[in-house]
């Protein structure tokens, strides 16, 4: 039983004389209890279920009980301005004469010092309550909506049925995940006279030259709006919808798409979640299978060599640096190659594809990463996996190097062989011998069904948590939003890391809550220092209320910039480029402060010319880079690490001891300089580990024990 009542029942007296006695020995410090006994005594309150059961009455749950107790213990321990009714009852409990849980008013106290919401926190949770999202969109609730979910796999022509539907309808919205898509659908449309207009995150391109919002719409899916009445949506690669990052824009429209019809194109394996989605909405789902329409074949032979390449191949890379080294190894060979991957600008990315398919062009080899998975028609024999492990981000915004799964695989190998192409059927391989067996066991596995879908704050909700909280930053809104969330099995909350890395970065910049949550939903890479450091000075500027003219981005970016002579300089150009990107994002929601958007967009396209340069020579650019040995151009190219070695040594120790051990350690050693230094930059080797592990490894080498070792680390 708590003694909570104990300072309550107290008689007024008796608490009177109490108070002045201790008080006395307060400053006399005529204490009758040591530290040790403090602090066993605060140790056994924590461990009180009572008082946890308490704190999580009073809206502390186990995370924020911990940090308010580690807080209140180094308050008793270290201050020196503890107050005196305090000290009393710390006296009675060392002293036998009174009960932890008397402590408890004076944590609670406490805890609402250093965590303000907790005195609001019913309205907090209803403000964070995320289980009802279909209650967010009445006017879809509004409707009897018909859901047509087309499933198949890559090729199998599930999204041309449903881009028929769209184009024969009276109005209708494309939902794509890439600008390249949405860009595809918006030509296709005006090209069969059906007037179409494209929104992305940067710009609304129309279809009439007088500027009139056109009966279709062609979008990247988190510009779609829900309150514009459609006969029909679609909704591309709805498989995304459990995208750790992004995976909210799927669900807010498939649940808010105010349309008579929702065409849903994707993966079957998302078939199920919808299913259930839709049953909380009221709306059934009619499903549409559809197989590939040309025949894959997994090879039974690795390539092994690039002396075994053929017209139609392209290798899948999932680091750039592997990117560089296959492009010129390749070129090495008299032989000229497209590079793809995914930080190039659009236009470059749709040049180089058109080089590829161009069959009068000598270039018949593509070299790429999983970029070309989608929104890039690509005339491919054979696809060839360089590595069958890729960096992923968790959904708890970890990093992560594990082989790719079955849905990634099938993607990428599915672009082989395209319906339509010179090429009537698809093939698909790997690099290295060890390598295929694996990833025949991969596209073998069932695709592991979607089994949740994305959520994310949206301005409101953070809006009205400020009203309760107007000292809390942005960052802090999130955190504490995120924490006190309640979701049921069918949604999950998305990675916020970036959204408060941006808040973190802006805070100390006077912006009014909407603007500065705008700024930090800025779509940009942050391991672009360059691109961060122009986000700031954008955030600055429009908070002295100073517009952000054509001249002073041209002075910040110095344009105009020469052709690249290096890497680096290629990927400064990819850089400026994300800027250019990143003011017409801006000027699309504050066209005031960024008004000269037409310019920069003009400047963009030359800069996409010059970037295009740079990629047809890319391979001069690396030998450039490695000849002149160019500042900084180690940091550009271990910005990935090559993961074929990473995982051809974590196979060769885990599968082979003995005599194969040296082999693997010394391709261990070769690779150790770049991967050593990003896994140092990403906090998950320390400097100290580092040496240790030069140190193990050379007793071992001195010692011989290369075998022994590694039975030791496998049992």
């Amino acid at each position: 039983m708590a003694k909570i009542p104990l300072l309550q029942s107290m008689s007024h007296d008796l608490w009177a004389r109490r108070m002045w006695f201790n008080f006395e020995q307060i400053k006399k410090k005529n204490y009758s209890f040591s530290s040790g006994e403090v602090l066993k005594s605060l140790n056994k309150f924590y461990k009180r279920k009572e008082i946890q059961r308490l704190g999580s009455e009073n809206g502390l749950d186990a995370r924020l009980f911990h940090q308010a107790f580690i807080s209140f213990r180094k308050y008793i321990m270290e201050s020196s301005s503890v107050s005196a009714d305090l000290h009393i009852i710390l006296n009675d409990i060392c002293c036998g004469a009174g009960h932890v849980d008397d402590l408890f008013p004076f944590f609670l106290r406490h805890a609402k010092q250093i965590f303000p919401m907790l005195d609001c926190m019913d309205d907090l949770r209803k403000i964070s309550d995320l289980r009802l999202p279909p209650n967010w969109y009445p006017d879809a609730r509004a409707i009897q909506r018909k859901i047509i979910f087309h499933a198949g796999p890559t090729n199998s022509g599930k999204t041309y049925h449903a881009i028929q539907r769209f184009l024969s309808a009276k109005s209708g919205i494309y939902c794509g995940p890439l600008k390249l898509l949405a860009h595809e659908i918006f030509q296709k449309s005006n090209d069969a006279n059906v007037p179409c207009d494209l929104v992305t995150g940067e710009e609304r391109v129309y279809a009439s030259e007088d500027a009139r919002q056109a009966p279709h719409i062609a979008c990247t899916i988190e510009m779609c709006s829900t309150n514009t009445p459609y006969e029909v949506a679609v909704i591309d690669e709805i498989q995304m919808i459990r995208d750790p990052s992004r995976g909210w824009a799927w669900t807010r429209a498939l649940l808010g798409l105010c349309a008579e019809e929702i065409h849903i194109c994707g993966e079957a394996a998302a078939i199920d979640l919808v299913t259930e989605l839709m049953y909380t909405t009221g709306e059934e789902v009619e499903v549409r299978n559809y197989k590939r329409l040309t025949p894959l074949t997994v090879l039974d032979y690795a390539l092994e060599s690039l002396d075994n390449l053929r017209p139609g191949d392209c290798i899948v890379c999932f680091s750039k640096n592997d990117i560089y080294s296959i492009s010129r190894q390749i070129e090495a060979r008299g032989l000229e190659c497209a590079v793809i991957y995914g930080s190039l600008p659009p236009g470059t990315k749709l040049e180089q594809a058109k080089k590829f398919n161009d069959p009068d062009d000598p270039c018949k080899i593509l070299v790429a990463t999983d970029a070309i998975g989608m929104g890039l028609n690509l005339c491919i024999k054979r696809i060839i996996f360089n590595s069958i492990v890729k960096p992923t981000v968790n959904e708890k915004g970890e990093k992560e190097i594990d082989s790719i799964t079955t849905s990634q695989a099938l993607q990428i190998a599915g672009r082989a062989g395209r319906y339509g192409s010179s090429f009537k059927q698809g093939e698909v391989t790997t690099m290295h011998r060890d390598d295929l067996v694996q990833l025949k066991e991969i596209l073998s596995e069932p695709v592991q069904p979607v089994k949740a879908a994305g959520l994310h704050p949206t301005p409101e909700q953070i809006e009205m948590f400020a009203y309760h909280l107007p000292d809390a930053t942005l960052s802090n809104l999130i955190d504490i939003f995120v924490s006190l969330s309640q979701v049921d099995g069918l949604y999950f909350v998305c990675n916020i890391d970036d959204f408060k890395f941006l808040a973190d970065m802006i805070q100390h910049i006077p912006l009014n809550l909407r603007s500065r949550y705008v700024f930090c939903t800025a779509p940009l890479n942050r391991k672009e220092p360059f691109v961060c450091t122009t986000l700031l000075k954008f955030a600055r500027q429009f908070s002295r209320n100073e517009p952000l003219t054509f001249d002073w981005l041209c002075r910040h970016t110095k344009w105009p910039l020469p052709a690249p002579k290096n890497i680096k300089e290629l990927v400064h150009l990819e850089a400026v480029h994300d800027v250019f990107d990143l003011y017409l994002w801006l000027s699309y929601r504050f066209m005031d402060m960024f008004p000269d958007a037409v310019l920069v967009r003009d400047i963009q396209k030359k800069l996409d010319n010059i970037i295009q340069v740079g990629v047809c020579n890319i391979t001069k650019l690396i030998r450039a880079s490695q000849s002149a040995a160019v500042p900084g151009i180690a940091e550009v190219l271990s910005e990935d690490f090559p993961l074929s070695r990473t995982k051809r040594v974590t196979r060769v120790i885990s599968d082979q001891h003995g005599a194969k051990a040296t082999e693997a350690l010394s391709i261990a050693s070769y690779g150790r300089g770049s991967l050593a230094n990003r896994l140092l930059r990403e906090g998950l080797l320390t400097q100290e580990m580092l040496r240790q592990l030069e140190s193990e490894w050379q007793d071992q080498h001195r010692n011989g024990r290369y075998g022994l070792a590694l039975r030791e680390t496998d049992s």
